[in-house]
């Protein structure tokens, strides 16, 4: 073990030397825990509102990617981050298709929502791609993909959005539709899925 002296030096290392070195010392691992956590939860909270289902999300994520380090390919190009964040998103979006089943939840999207994901040269088929909706929505700001969420994904009217933000109903209806512009540029040209 390198002792408090070795993890200070360590916390300065790159998060690949860190990954390769929690292999032999796996108390080195909560450096990487520490860097990203705070992030993780975020993101994930993009995609699953329920905190005890973010938390387990991004506890199995790190244990996966713990897991999964001789994996990691350390090459130029191939960032540490952009692996994890896949793991993660994949693990997020696994759970949200177990908590839409579990609870019984129609997955299908407003049909207006879907009618910005049609380019027209083809029409995609968003109710079996709900998860391609969800990746889109990731690379949104987040105060556009959560109004879009919570009024085509959840269904919420604008009085309870404005209600849940703290902003006017007329603030709410031109976020939505600047939301809506948005989506559709980050969707068009687009295959579900190759989103990520």
């Amino acid at each position: 073990m390198l002792g408090f002296t070795g993890k200070k030096e360590a916390e300065n290392w790159s998060d690949e030397k860190i990954l390769a070195a929690s292999q032999g010392e796996p108390w080195l691992f909560e450096i990487l825990v520490d860097r990203y956590q705070a992030a993780f939860t975020r993101k994930v909270q993009r995609i699953i509102f329920n905190p005890l289902d973010v938390e387990e999300v991004v506890q199995d994520a790190f244990v996966k990617i713990y897991h999964n380090a001789d994996k990691y390919q350390d090459r130029t190009g191939a960032k540490f981050s952009s692996w994890a964040y896949r793991i993660l998103l994949n693990t997020a979006f696994t759970r949200y298709q177990k908590l839409t089943k579990e609870n019984e939840r129609f997955a299908a999207i407003d049909p207006e929502f879907e009618a910005l994901l049609k380019d027209d040269s083809e029409v995609l088929v968003v109710k079996e791609k709900s998860d391609g909706v969800e990746r889109i929505l990731l690379r949104l700001p987040d105060h556009f993909a959560l109004v879009l969420r919570l009024h085509y994904l959840e269904r919420w009217p604008h009085q309870d959005i404005a209600k849940k933000t703290g902003e006017n109903v007329g603030t709410i209806k031109a976020r939505i539709h600047r939301a809506k512009a948005a989506f559709r540029k980050e969707a068009k040209g687009e295959e579900i899925d190759n989103l990520l």
